[in-house]
Parts: C-alpha cells; structure tokens; sequence
C-alpha cells in the first residue's frame, strides 16, 4: 500500500469518534461481565438442584443432564476437578451411602439365610447331635464355605467434573467478543491519530 492510499485508510479510521469507541468498549464489556456471572449463577443454581435431588433420591440423572448440558454449552461454568484439586467437583455422596447400605443389607439377609439353611443341613446330619456335638462345628464349617461376600461399588461411578467451553455463542460469548473487537478497533483508532501526525509532518 503506497502512502497515499495509507494516508485515506487513516483517514476513514480517524473519522469514527475516540469516546464512542470508548463507550461501546465499556457497555460490551459490563453486558459481558454480568452475562458471564449469570452463567455461573445458573450453574450454581442447576448444581444444588443435582446435590438437593442426591439428598431427597429423587431425579439425580435428570438433575445431571441439565447441569452437564448447560456445563458443556456455557462459558465461565466450569465444574473441572483441575490439578490441584483433590476431589472431583460433583459428588453423588448421598447416592453412594444408599447403594452401600443395600449391598450391606443384602449381605446381612444373605448371610442370615445361610446361617438358616447350615442349620437345617447339620441337623439333618446330626439328628440326634445337641450343643458341643459335632453340629456346632459342621455350621460353622458350612458358614465358612457358603459366605457371602460384599460386592465393592466404586466411589468413581458417582463422582463427576464438567468442563465448560472457552467460547459459546450465548449473550456473554457474542458480548465478549463484541468488547475485544471494539478494544482492538479503539487502539486502531488511537494509532491511526498517531501515524496521521507522523504522515503529515
């Protein structure tokens, strides 16, 4: 580009107003800053609807989906665990304490059936055997081999972390972008001022 068509190009630039760039950068910029808190505010809010629907055992997966979708499609909602964190960010405690009483509840029916069905076993093993005979070693031999096991439930299963995206096209996205776009063309505008001065001399 030859000074001349440099010279008309600053010129057009230096045409928009310094204090109306000025204003948009700082309207975009508060719509963008309080849009963004609003998306936080929300995932606060959808987060202790998942902890609230956990604690009551009412609809978990549906409280979890609304708050993974609007995770994953809105900026500054991140519920990530990070490196440093110890614990993922979402945990279905409640959820997992019931899970491990029922298997604890069905171990204890489970062996309670097998100390019934020993029973039934050695007597009519030892029909005529009472307490100190060989019945008593024969249910505890029987309940040895018949135990019933607790099945491990991985905590993991009930633990989550979304991550939200850099950008997304909602009110603080667009606004946010419209702010940096306005910034950029406020330095423009600026530089424009500047080399016009340099041009002329």
């Amino acid at each position: 580009m030859d000074k001349r068509h440099l010279h008309h190009a600053l010129t057009v630039i230096r045409s928009i107003k310094i204090w109306y760039l000025a204003v948009l950068v700082v309207v975009t910029g508060i719509a963008a800053t309080l849009s963004l808190r609003q998306n936080n505010l929300t995932m606060v809010q959808l987060r202790d609807k998942v902890y609230q629907a956990d604690e009551q055992n009412r609809d978990v997966e549906g409280a979890l989906q609304d708050l993974r979708a609007y995770v994953h499609s809105h900026m500054n909602t991140d519920l990530s665990g990070g490196g440093n964190a110890v614990y993922p960010p979402i945990q279905l405690k409640y959820t997992y304490q019931r899970l491990k009483q029922a298997e604890q509840e069905r171990v204890k029916q489970a062996s309670s059936q097998v100390y019934t069905a020993a029973q039934d076993y050695c007597e009519k093993l030892y029909p005529n055997s009472f307490s100190g005979g060989p019945r008593v070693p024969c249910i505890e031999q029987y309940v040895s081999e018949n135990k019933v096991a607790e099945k491990s439930i991985p905590d993991a299963m009930y633990k989550f972390d979304f991550v939200s995206p850099t950008w997304s096209p909602d009110l603080a996205g667009f606004s946010l972008l419209a702010s940096v776009l306005l910034l950029a063309l406020l330095v423009l505008r600026v530089a424009a001022e500047w080399l016009l001065k340099r041009l002329s001399k």
